[in-house]
């Protein structure tokens, strides 16, 4: 007894040193931490973020981590992504008609605001993409589609759809210190198949259509080039001939500078040599 009561105080100090340590919790790099009290005076969210670091947390103090850098995530059809589970978006055109896609989206959070980010949902990160922002993002895409037609959503404006629910999204979450960064379609827009077909033949339509008007085009300016190549020919020949009628000394001018100063070896009796005029 008087052994165990001897060794007791170097049994203890193995401990004391392991309590603070395991009273101790680290924020790691590209995070900030939101520490939360559940007793005393102090409980509640403090105000402030941590940064990088070891913290002291005794018993009924956590620290949850944000991270603050741009982080991705895609919620898709597959399930083999991610969760595990059909996480696309249904929605609808104008007309009803039920259309699908996956949507990835690239987010951060504001170091400042992380706390009130905190004290909003009360989750981690990945509850918070789960949930209120997914949330988020499939009422702004419900709401934003219903205002377009199929061919539009698929073809023209399928970008500038995705653009204004990232709005609607990042003015929701910005002011609780979540930043959405870019919303991005995951994959073609899902459309039944039926529909998919007629929007496919239109377009073929249309670009047949568009084929043959330049066409019809690229003739008619090559015809128009020719009739114009010719009314020129026609119209300098016939200035020349007006020219050549008025002062015929041209004609004989253009002879003798075209003539290589030979006599002809035969001459037709009485003839006349070339440019050899009889006074």
């Amino acid at each position: 007894m008087n052994k165990l009561v001897r060794f007791a105080p170097l049994l203890l100090i193995p401990l004391i040193a392991i309590l603070p340590m395991s009273s101790c919790s680290r924020v790691e790099p590209g995070h900030v931490g939101i520490k939360v009290s559940n007793f005393g005076s102090s409980a509640g969210v403090a105000d402030h973020a941590l940064g990088v670091g070891w913290y002291f947390t005794p018993f009924g103090t956590n620290i949850f981590e944000y991270p603050i850098y741009t982080s991705t995530y895609a919620w898709t059809k597959s399930t083999t992504e991610q969760t595990g589970v059909d996480e696309e978006f249904p929605f609808q055109d104008r007309n009803g008609l039920n259309l699908s896609a996956d949507v990835s989206v690239a987010y951060r959070v504001d170091p400042v605001k992380a706390p009130i980010l905190f004290q909003k949902y009360r989750i981690d990160m990945a509850g918070i993409v789960a949930g209120p922002l997914r949330n988020a993002v499939r009422s702004a895409l419900n709401e934003e589609a219903a205002g377009l037609g199929v061919e539009e959503i698929y073809g023209p404006k399928k970008a500038a759809l995705l653009s204004a629910v990232q709005r609607d999204v990042d003015r929701y979450f910005e002011p609780v210190g979540l930043h959405v960064e870019q919303l991005y379609w995951a994959s073609n827009i899902r459309v039944p198949d039926q529909v998919l077909n007629q929007i496919n033949t239109k377009i073929a339509n249309e670009q047949a259509a568009l084929a043959a008007q330049a066409n019809v085009a690229t003739v008619k300016a090559n015809a128009d080039a020719r009739i114009a190549d010719a009314e020129g020919k026609a119209k300098s020949s016939q200035i020349e001939g007006d020219a050549l009628r008025a002062n015929p000394e041209i004609l004989r001018q253009r002879a003798i500078e075209k003539w290589d100063g030979k006599l002809p070896t035969y001459s037709a009796g009485g003839g006349q040599l070339p440019f050899i005029v009889e006074k």
